[in-house]
C-alpha cells in the first residue's frame, strides 16, 4: 500500500475498524474500574449502566474516528458536571488510554489522531 492510499484511509479503518476500537475501549474502562483512584466513580454502577457507558465511549471513538457510529449520550460538560474530576484524574486517565492502545500496538499516528479528539473534550470533564 502506498502512503497515498494510507492517507485516505479515514481514522477508523486506520484504527482497524468497530472491533479493534471496542477491544480499546473495554480496555480502557477495565483500567479504570480496577484503578482505585476512579472507585468513587463506578460505585453503584449496575452491569447495565456500565454497558451503556461502554457504548457511549466506544460510540464517540468510533465516529470521532470517521467510523459508521453516531454518539447519542448527552453532552460531555453536562455528564461530567459535578464529578469533581481534576486535572490529576484526567491525567491517569490518559495513562490508562495510552495503555490500552499500547496493549493493542496502536500506531503512534492514529494514537496521536486519537488522543487529538480526547484533549479536545478536557475543557468539558475536567472542573477547575
Amino acid at each position: 500500500m502506498t502512503s497515498a492510499t494510507q492517507d485516505t484511509k479515514s481514522l477508523y479503518q486506520r484504527l482497524g475498524g468497530y472491533d479493534a476500537i471496542a477491544a480499546v475501549v473495554d480496555e480502557f474502562i477495565t483500567r479504570l474500574a480496577t484503578d482505585p483512584r476512579f472507585q468513587r466513580f463506578f460505585s453503584g454502577f449496575s452491569n447495565d449502566s456500565k454497558k451503556r457507558l461502554r457504548q457511549h465511549i466506544l460510540d464517540q471513538f468510533c465516529a470521532a474516528a470517521g467510523g459508521p457510529c453516531v454518539y447519542t449520550g448527552r453532552e460531555m460538560k453536562t455528564v461530567h458536571t459535578g464529578l469533581k474530576i481534576s486535572e490529576d484524574d484526567w491525567n491517569a486517565a490518559a495513562k490508562h488510554l495510552v495503555a490500552a492502545l499500547d496493549k493493542y500496538k496502536v500506531p503512534q499516528a492514529e494514537k496521536d489522531d486519537l488522543l487529538a479528539f480526547v484533549v479536545s473534550q478536557k475543557k468539558d470533564i475536567v472542573e477547575k
